[in-house]
């Protein structure tokens, strides 16, 4: 058999536990390997007909809810927050009780023969013996349920990674343009004679800006403060570019607490390069983008509104910038789940679009 056969058998395997669609095939498998293992236990085997039958019933019902309640209860309540002791102790009393409860049934049915009877001898290793057994049996799901969230975990920073990727391509395709540079270096040339102080500040204000997007927001994380220095940078150089344009960013957050917190790149940029493009006013009239962030309760609030002119139609390359904000959603799935919340209002006159991260 060659390799790449194992690799496609293997493939299927994984595509078994993990996916979706085979969720319900998955939980036949697991009922039916628990009804064959215990048809075929030494304890029920000595049974014949109805009294088989019963027997396999009283005790396998309880299995099957001992382990599901560790799939669906303990599991991502304790085991996967990392509280492994209390999971243990839990799981060790959920199997304790549900044998107790086993074994009165039992004892109703079956007279001094039960499976799980306490006092099956004077030691009382039936008892014991049923724990060591039943134990590793629900442990078998929380190896898959393992499995399942290392398999998941993994795809979802595959496709973080692809997203990155295509976002970092976009924003140098965007951002690095030439269009985008002689136009700041024109408005540049043109401060220079009058106004060469301002000159000298947008020069500064422009290296700040490649610096930042080609070295430092190639990290995982970094500085809030970093990326507000962005921001201001990148919405300074379009007012350069850009007539009756007003721009404000703003935050009520000490400084001492934005230096010191860590983010992924890029979160924002992608709703602040839209608003500046939906800005325009055809008829020259004054526009603007109005950018807030701030911290409060362990929770990032950021805000971007701009103005807009319905009378404005976006050129077919403006349009395609929707595709960067889907990707900076999936993006925002990826990262947070269902921990952050995004808001689009859309009016008339202005465009508004509210984040909240955890941090």
């Amino acid at each position: 058999m060659s390799y790449k056969t194992l690799e496609v058998q293997n493939t299927k395997a994984i595509r078994f536990i993990t996916e979706d669609k085979f969720r319900l095939l998955r939980h036949a498998v697991l009922l039916l390997g628990i009804l064959a293992i215990l048809s075929y236990s030494k304890d029920v085997t000595e049974y014949r007909g109805s009294f088989r039958f019963l027997k396999v019933l009283f005790i396998y019902v309880p299995l099957v809810l001992m382990c599901y309640i560790n799939i669906n209860f303990l599991v991502p309540v304790f085991f996967f927050k990392g509280r492994y002791v209390i999971y243990f102790a839990l799981l060790i009393l959920l199997v304790i009780l549900s044998l107790n409860a086993i074994s009165t049934v039992l004892d109703v049915f079956f007279p001094n023969k039960g499976t799980f009877d306490p006092h099956r001898d004077s030691e009382g290793r039936g008892f014991y013996e049923s724990i060591v057994i039943l134990i590793p049996i629900i442990l078998v799901t929380t190896m898959i349920k393992l499995f399942q969230r290392w398999m998941k975990d993994n795809q979802r920073i595959n496709e973080l990674d692809r997203i990155n990727f295509k976002m970092e391509l976009n924003e140098l395709r965007n951002q690095m343009n030439p269009h985008f540079l002689f136009n700041t270096l024109n408005g540049i040339k043109s401060l220079i004679r009058t106004d060469p102080d301002k000159a000298g500040m947008v020069i500064v204000k422009l290296s700040e800006f490649l610096r930042y997007q080609l070295y430092e927001n190639n990290d995982e994380r970094t500085l809030l403060k970093s990326e507000i220095n962005f921001l201001s940078n990148f919405l300074d150089l379009e007012t350069i570019r850009r007539d009756n344009l007003s721009v404000k960013l703003s935050s009520d957050t000490d400084c001492s607490i934005i230096k010191s917190i860590f983010l992924p790149p890029n979160l924002f940029t992608t709703f602040v390069e839209n608003a500046v493009k939906h800005s325009v006013n055809i008829n020259d009239e004054e526009s603007f983008v109005h950018v807030k962030i701030d911290v409060k309760d362990n929770f990032l609030h950021f805000c971007c509104i701009n103005s807009k002119d319905s009378n404005y139609i976006p050129s077919a390359s403006e349009k395609s910038s929707g595709l960067g904000l889907g990707n900076i959603k999936r993006r925002l799935e990826l990262l947070y789940g269902h921990n952050h919340t995004l808001d689009i209002y859309s009016s008339e006159s202005q465009y508004e679009i509210k984040l909240t991260i955890p941090l």
